[in-house]
């Protein structure tokens, strides 16, 4: 009887650890952005992106506070991205969710290319994507990297024409993130 229970805590405590396992996460991804406008180029970046993917459903969600993006030209462009641009005060966070298309082909030492998608909900406008990703499968943790752009119009992101030369209406991104199982 006793061994009996020690046998089924064991393998309540195994089950548990598959079921986190299946469920990667990052904390701390980074996300760069850069506008290459004919007058000046804008670079920001964060290391604030949480996320979040099911390996069994294949779904992910990332999260992004806006205000956390640092790297500016100055002080002042960094105020006006926050306040005029994104309108941090309105819309605090930018997500991504959805599916990803491809099966996973989970082989630690490889590396696969998959699409994902979903919504991208930017400056409160929730727009359709589908983003290519490139995942390197290591022995504790999945790397993401991907490269897009984003069209500021697709987001409601007006640009002044005093300052069309300086901020382009096509952003270049990059998002770069380790994985790890979900650790109680």
């Amino acid at each position: 009887m006793k061994q009996g229970l020690i046998f089924l805590s064991i393998l309540s405590v195994l089950t548990l650890k598959a079921q986190q396992d299946k469920v990667l996460l990052t904390e701390n991804g980074k996300v760069e952005f850069v506008s290459e406008a004919p007058l000046e180029i804008i670079k920001a970046s964060s290391s604030a992106l949480k996320g979040a993917i099911d390996l069994d459903k294949q779904t992910f969600v990332f999260i992004l506070e806006n205000q956390t993006f640092t790297g500016f030209n100055s002080a002042l462009q960094q105020e006006h991205f926050y306040e005029n641009y994104m309108e941090t005060a309105k819309y605090p966070k930018t997500t991504f969710t959805g599916r990803i298309i491809e099966p996973l082909n989970i082989v630690h030492g490889t590396t696969q290319i998959v699409r994902a998608k979903g919504i991208l909900d930017l400056h409160g406008v929730k727009h359709e994507r589908m983003i290519k990703a490139e995942i390197s499968y290591e022995p504790d943790y999945m790397k993401l990297n991907s490269s897009f752009t984003i069209l500021l119009d697709d987001h409601r992101i007006r640009i002044p024409k005093v300052v069309s030369k300086k901020i382009s209406p096509e952003i270049r991104v990059r998002v770069q993130a380790d994985l790890k199982p979900n650790q109680p």
